[in-house]
């Protein structure tokens, strides 16, 4: 009998708006690189890939799932579930010392390492990580509540962290995306006054249902003078800019108060300068979180936003309906859109 190579599905880009699911070889585990079997990959910004045909198998920067070969790691064990973080930072620097991996400069390379062909995206029945990217799920909080904890609600914790949020605040929220909708449920959670802007009307609706006071129109001429009516003429206390449109930043820069705050979730515009000194605002780069400083207080953030992150969690598909689930998020007209790579839901 000749030996046959176990194979796993994967999603595979292979033109514009053309995915389907394809056969890989399994990957291995090796080292302190940890097998998972992803029970859930919530969606982000790939379908972008779709729709400009960007080929490639290795899709999804988020999942959530089981250990299935933890190799020779001494950290975790067969049956753990974890939340595989973003990236692959090397471990040793600075950045990755202190938790923040998102950072790292020195990405590992898995597949060489392991042997593997495949094995780094989430859209996959499989995938690998080093241990020390593997959050443990507690036992009390289900697997696709879970997932909320990576981008719909990662970046815009680390950014209310970040600017000290409270509820004596009031937070304006610039675009309403899934990572948008979890900067207003992470606020709303903690007590914050939350007013949105965005033009969609799905996600107006969806905004509002999520605890937004208000929800009004970033092309409006008069917008400042809106924020300052609603802000007793000062604007906000802080803002957070999701959009990652080029017009956005020096627009939010105006709605914020004098010695506000303002965290960027995005990567794309620019700002005045004399803008920046002129009002003495704190500005922040958000990218994701820290799981190594903060695991337990995010945590107990998707316990707190239950109820809230069953509203963000719109959509859910199984894996040979991510074309579907790609177009879907194209329009807008969604929350947070969950894959589940091996069937099932949690």
């Amino acid at each position: 009998m000749f030996w046959e190579e176990r194979r796993i599905l994967t999603v595979e880009i292979t033109g514009p708006r053309d995915a389907r699911v394809s056969e890989q070889p399994d990957p291995q585990a090796a080292g302190d690189v940890v097998k998972v079997q992803v029970l859930v990959a919530p969606m982000c910004t790939e379908w972008q890939s779709w729709r400009t045909g960007e080929a490639g198998h290795e899709l999804g920067h988020e999942a959530v799932g089981i250990v299935v070969d933890a190799a020779q790691s001494t950290r975790l064990k067969v049956g753990d579930r974890v939340i595989a973080m973003p990236h692959w930072g090397c471990g040793k620097c600075q950045a990755c010392r202190s938790g923040e991996h998102i950072h790292c400069t020195e990405q590992r390379d898995l597949l060489a390492e392991t042997g593997s062909s495949c094995g780094l995206g989430g859209y996959a029945q499989y995938l690998l990580k080093p241990d020390y990217l593997l959050y443990p799920v507690p036992d009390d909080i289900s697997t696709d509540h879970a997932a909320m904890a990576l981008c719909a609600l990662g970046p815009s914790f680390t950014a209310i962290e970040r600017m000290q949020v409270s509820a004596a605040d009031t937070v304006l929220v610039s675009g309403c995306g899934a990572v948008g909708l979890g900067a207003i449920v992470n606020a709303r959670t903690i007590g914050a006054r939350v007013i949105a802007l965005e033009l969609n009307p799905y996600r107006i609706e969806l905004a509002r249902a999520l605890g937004a006071e208000r929800v009004l129109d970033p092309l409006a001429p008069n917008l400042v003078d809106q924020i300052r009516a609603l802000t007793s003429g000062y604007g906000v206390d802080a803002a957070i800019e999701t959009s990652n449109n080029e017009a956005a930043p020096p627009v939010v820069l105006e709605l914020v108060r004098p010695r506000g705050r303002l965290s960027f979730v995005t990567w794309s515009g620019a700002l005045p300068v004399n803008r920046i000194t002129g009002k003495g605002l704190d500005i922040f780069g958000s990218w994701h979180w820290n799981h190594d400083r903060l695991g337990t207080q995010m945590m107990q953030r998707v316990r707190d936003a239950r109820p809230l992150l069953d509203l963000l969690a719109t959509h859910r598909f199984a894996l040979d309906e991510v074309s579907e689930a790609f177009a879907l998020q194209e329009t807008g007209r969604c929350g947070k859109v969950l894959l589940y790579p091996n069937g099932g839901q949690s």
